[in-house]
This record gives C-alpha cells, sequence and structure tokens, in this order.
C-alpha cells in the first residue's frame, strides 16, 4: 500500500500540525469525506468503496474519471452545505455520491430529483435516448430514511407483480449510518460495506480495528490522521459543527412550535363545539385552560 500522500487544500506543514493529542474529524463531515473520496491522488480508496457499494469487482471500476476533483478550500456561504463527489465509469455511467448529516426530509423525492437532473444532463436538445446513460445515486445518511432493519438499500424500477425491471438506468442507494447504532438492525462485520460505513461513521476505536483488516481503510485512515491534525481543518469542523448545532436548535425550537400551535388549534376547537351545545365561557375557560377573551373571541367569530 503506497504511503499517504499530502492532502491536496490541506496545509500540513509542522506549523500548522497540532502536535496534543487530538480527536478525528469523523469522515462523514462532508468536505473530509470529498478530500478523502474525491481526491485523484488516492483514487483506490474511492474504487474499493464504491466496489462495496455496487457489489462489483474492483477491476470493473478501473478508468473511472472524478468528475468533479476540485477540493473545496472553504464554505463560508454555506457552512451546512453538501459537497458531493460524481465520477463516470469507463463505460460512461455517471455515480453521484453525498452525504448528509441533518434530516431536512423528502429525501426520497429529492435524491430522485437531482438523479434526474444528473440523468437529463446527459443529452442537448436534439439528442438521442440512446445516448443516456445508467445513473447511480449514493445518499449517506446520519438518520433513518427508511422503516427497514437494514442498513443499506438499493432501488430500481420495478413492475408491481411481477418484479420485473423496466429498465437498468435508474439505480439510487440508501447507507443509513443511524441504523450503525441499532442492535435491531443485522451487521455483518466482515462485509465490505459495513467496514466502509463504518470508517465513514467516525468511531476512533473501531476504525483502529478496521485498519487492521482493510489495507484499503488503513490506507483511508492514514489521510484522515493527517487532516485531523490539521489546525485549519479543525477549525472548518469547528465551523460546520456550530453550523450543525445552530440548524438542529432551528428544527427543534419549529418542531416545538408547531406542536404547540397544534394543541392550541385543538384547545380552540373543542372550545367552539363547547360554545355551540350553550357551555357558558367560564367553564369553557376552565376545561380547556384557555384565556376567557380568547374564548370571546372565539363566539364572536361564530356570530360572524
Amino acid at each position: 500500500m503506497p504511503k499517504t500522500k499530502r492532502n491536496k487544500g490541506m496545509d500540513v506543514n509542522n506549523t500548522n500540525i497540532i502536535n496534543t493529542n487530538y480527536e478525528i474529524i469523523p469522515p462523514k463531515i462532508d468536505f473530509v469525506f470529498k478530500h478523502i473520496f474525491g481526491n485523484e491522488k488516492h483514487k483506490q480508496i474511492l474504487i474499493s468503496f464504491l466496489s462495496a457499494v455496487l457489489r462489483v469487482p474492483k477491476e470493473e471500476l478501473e478508468g473511472l474519471e472524478i468528475i468533479n476533483s476540485e477540493l473545496i478550500k472553504n464554505h463560508k456561504k454555506d457552512k451546512k452545505g453538501v459537497l458531493d463527489v460524481r465520477v463516470k465509469t469507463k463505460d460512461e455511467k455517471e455515480i453521484d455520491i453525498e452525504v448528509q448529516i441533518l434530516d431536512s426530509g423528502y429525501m426520497a423525492e429529492r435524491t430522485l430529483f437531482y438523479w434526474s437532473k444528473m440523468y437529463t444532463q446527459q443529452i442537448e436538445s436534439g439528442g438521442k435516448y440512446t445516448d443516456l446513460k445508467k445513473c447511480i445515486t449514493i445518499n449517506i445518511v446520519d438518520f433513518d430514511v427508511t422503516p427497514l432493519k437494514k442498513l443499506s438499500s438499493t432501488y430500481h424500477i420495478f413492475e408491481d407483480e411481477t418484479k420485473y425491471k423496466l429498465t437498468d438506468v435508474l439505480e439510487i442507494h440508501f447507507l443509513e449510518l443511524s441504523k450503525l447504532h441499532n442492535d435491531e438492525v443485522p451487521k455483518d462485520e466482515d462485509d465490505p460495506l459495513v467496514m466502509w460505513m463504518e470508517f465513514i461513521d467516525g468511531n476512533k476505536e473501531v476504525i483502529d480495528v478496521l485498519s487492521k483488516k482493510n489495507e484499503d481503510i488503513k490506507y483511508a485512515y492514514n489521510i484522515l490522521k493527517v487532516i485531523s491534525k490539521d489546525k485549519k481543518a479543525r477549525m472548518e469542523y469547528e465551523a460546520r459543527m456550530a453550523a450543525i448545532r445552530d440548524e438542529m436548535t432551528r428544527l427543534h425550537v419549529a418542531e416545538e412550535r408547531g406542536r404547540m400551535e397544534g394543541k392550541i388549534e385543538g384547545k380552540k376547537e373543542v372550545a367552539e363545539r363547547m360554545l355551540r351545545k350553550g357551555i357558558d365561557v367560564e367553564t369553557v375557560a376552565e376545561v380547556t385552560g384557555l384565556q376567557i377573551t380568547d374564548i370571546e373571541e372565539i363566539r364572536k367569530n361564530m356570530l360572524n
């Protein structure tokens, strides 16, 4: 296995390295994922990962091209932004790999939307349908997308009754990292896909063990350790985590507000039904917990 090369875009000179004890930055942080899996200098990592996901020999993936190989150095515009790794195989199939930590909802619809853009952008006006090649999306998510008791799931287009596959041009994968910690979900520790998912999840003790079992993961781990010691990378990581925490707080507050508004609306509906039955305002207020002024407003609206 070749020695780990300096990662393009990472300043790893001696003045920029943290010399104290450090924790690794989880590869599921998108910019770290792209530095490891989207770099031409160590494409064998990407090939090993795709081989595990797609269940094909590594030899079939030789000659793949990383389409968006530029390494983004900063993310000032959007610290929660999603970076992807997009590749094209030697037989012109396109594969898009995306990492998401936060559940923004509608993941199925979202991935179909981006798959369709990748698929239709293959031909311009006047092009032939025969020019269209298979497109694959791989979604690595840190939350549950499906109710299935599976770490990974794969989707195509099948006829409902016979399960006949209409076409092979669409293939969508979900790798649900959150289920690695669910004891009810079966997990084969010797499956290369499970190994890569555990590496991406970022538990140092687990990765230490994996690196002794899998040479490609060992190589990727060496790169990860270099990135994790880099001061600029850690600053970027802290900024990204702060943005994620802010977004989680915003989502929580919005959810709580929605629950509260839902409760109030429910109380108002009960109050209206009670008023229509002729129950006095004071009793309605006592039962629902609403203010008398609110109930008077409900009654007023009923009369209008």
